[in-house]
């Protein structure tokens, strides 16, 4: 197709543009969380399609009584979030053709007149397959892993190279790249927005507050396992595409390494030869230093720590890999 995004317009929220928009919940035990997020979708966004990966806490009920069709994941079969994705767009496609879906996690909140922002905005630049806007955590002064999960979140307005979770989409273009990749059990969305980029769509994240999330991150283990996580896609993602012109993920996945892997085992073998070896330790508190400049002195601590959990994912990746594994999840809560 050819790229007709020059020239963008700003949206101006056309509610009568709504029934042409359906929605793809993924969810497992959200409980209140779920309910919340299905009550915050404006009436004219339909069908909505709740899909469930094995809850015991009555979030089915709770879907079906807010008028969601639920689609149950057979649990005997390995679960993906993208695996949960494509099943909710292939029974949304059946059940109506929306031109545009909204996908959204189940421990998110939709923030009003979203959705008619974001139709109008690719009504009037059609060469746009995916927009976002500003998703916040809701509870950030809960713990400092919210915090800096609410500051992940504040990625530059413009265009982007990839949307997160929350996002409306042409269903037609999800549809022409085959939808999202069920093998991956993380960063399923940018590698579906590499896909779509390549095919010659953009995406876009507008000035708009889209939604709150609710991380629920109030323990260091559980941001060990996000960030271990986010090691895991990055290897995976460099793996896939990592070859030119993309590079997709490389860089994140050498700096991962790097100072997580390269740097303490050069410093572990070196103090065999020389005590003066552990001066190479300092290298991380000057990291902190350099990066406290831009980020502030919290998140520039965290993103130099979790380099550590970050190489550990790399690594599961590779040795998965390398003896033909299959990764289980890795889940934070």
């Amino acid at each position: 197709m050819t790229d007709n995004s020059a020239g963008l317009k700003a949206p101006t929220a056309d509610a009568a543009a709504l029934p042409r928009i359906g929605a793809v919940v993924i969810g497992r035990n959200e409980g209140d969380r779920l309910v919340a997020c299905l009550g915050s979708l404006p009436e004219g966004m339909k069908p909505v399609v709740y899909v469930d990966s094995g809850s015991t806490d009555g979030s089915v009920a709770a879907a079906r009584a807010a008028g969601a069709r639920v689609v149950a994941l057979d649990m005997s079969l390995p679960f993906t979030a993208a695996r949960a994705r494509n099943a909710g767009f292939a029974a949304l496609m059946q059940e109506a053709q929306p031109e545009f879906v909204q996908f959204l996690d189940g421990d998110c909140v939709l923030g009003p007149g979203w959705a008619a922002a974001a139709i109008d905005f690719l009504q009037e630049n059609p060469g746009v397959a995916v927009v976002c806007g500003r998703r916040r955590e809701r509870y950030p002064e809960a713990s400092v892993y919210n915090r800096l999960c609410d500051a992940e979140w504040d990625t530059p307005v413009g265009q982007a190279k990839a949307c997160g979770g929350d996002a409306v989409m042409r269903t037609g273009a999800v549809a022409a790249v085959g939808g999202f990749d069920e093998s991956l059990i993380a960063g399923e969305e940018p590698e579906l927005c590499l896909r779509l980029r390549r095919e010659g769509w953009t995406i876009w994240r507008i000035g708009r507050e889209m939604t709150l999330h609710d991380a629920a991150m109030t323990r260091f283990g559980q941001w060990w396992k996000r960030s271990r996580r986010a090691g895991h896609a990055f290897a995976e993602g460099a793996a896939m595409h990592g070859s030119a012109p993309e590079y997709h993920w490389v860089r994140e996945t050498r700096r991962a390494l790097a100072w997580g892997a390269v740097l303490p085992v050069v410093t572990l073998l070196g103090l065999v030869v020389t005590p003066w070896a552990g001066l190479l330790l300092m290298a991380y508190p000057l990291q902190v230093l350099r990066l406290s400049r831009q980020l502030g002195w919290e998140r520039a601590f965290f993103t130099t720590l979790g380099k550590f959990p970050e190489a550990l994912g790399a690594l599961h990746y590779r040795l998965n890999r390398l003896f033909r594994r299959r990764a289980g999840l890795i889940e934070y809560k």
